[in-house]
């Protein structure tokens, strides 16, 4: 096993969130599809299509289920948002291992980046939101920088951006369980 391979498993098991590069992303959803088939994931893609920056879960999700994944949960046109999280997290079967999809803002010089991880994650945590936690494994994407206004940050944020994280999220989500299985068409 690599060494970030190992790392990733030790940071897992402790709940850290680990911070990687798109390119890294692969690795951390074929740990999780080493452990879990396809068919028994929920992806919970959070955010709304109202906003550039918080557009990453369901732009995420519709990729997803334009791949066949199945279980997806938040898309562009059905948003899994602040007002309708605890409905639509109510309504995962029980049995389901859920992985939890959102953008955040993070420290300078982290947009881009993937903080992943085995535990769950608090949407809205970073514009002052009090939602519940989410998702036994989490990926949470930064897509700016952190500052005095984050709302206005988030309806600033790059377009471009927001679409490359989430094309990169759905990428390594398919490699992860291509192999392993086939896809609902």
């Amino acid at each position: 096993m690599t060494l970030y391979k190992r790392e990733l498993v030790r940071q897992q098991s402790r709940g850290i969130r680990k911070g990687v590069p798109g390119d890294k992303m692969a690795l951390f959803f074929k740990e999780i599809s080493k452990l879990h088939k396809l068919d028994e994931l929920t992806f919970l893609c959070i955010g709304t299509d109202r906003s550039t920056g918080d557009a990453l879960g369901p732009m995420t999700g519709t990729l997803l289920e334009e791949r066949g994944i199945p279980h997806v949960i938040g898309t562009l046109a059905a948003p899994c948002d602040a007002d309708t999280l605890e409905k639509r997290v109510a309504q995962i079967p029980a049995h389901h291992t859920v992985i939890a999809i959102d953008a955040c803002l993070g420290p300078k010089d982290a947009a881009g980046t993937y903080y992943v991880s085995g535990t769950s994650l608090r949407p809205a945590q970073s514009v002052g939101g009090n939602l519940p936690p989410v998702g036994e494994y989490s990926v949470a994407a930064v897509v700016n920088v952190n500052g005095p206004r984050p709302y206005s940050i988030l309806q600033m944020t790059s377009l471009y951006l927001v679409m490359g994280m989430s094309q990169t999220i759905a990428d390594a989500v398919t490699e992860a369980w291509k192999t392993k299985e086939t896809f609902h068409s």
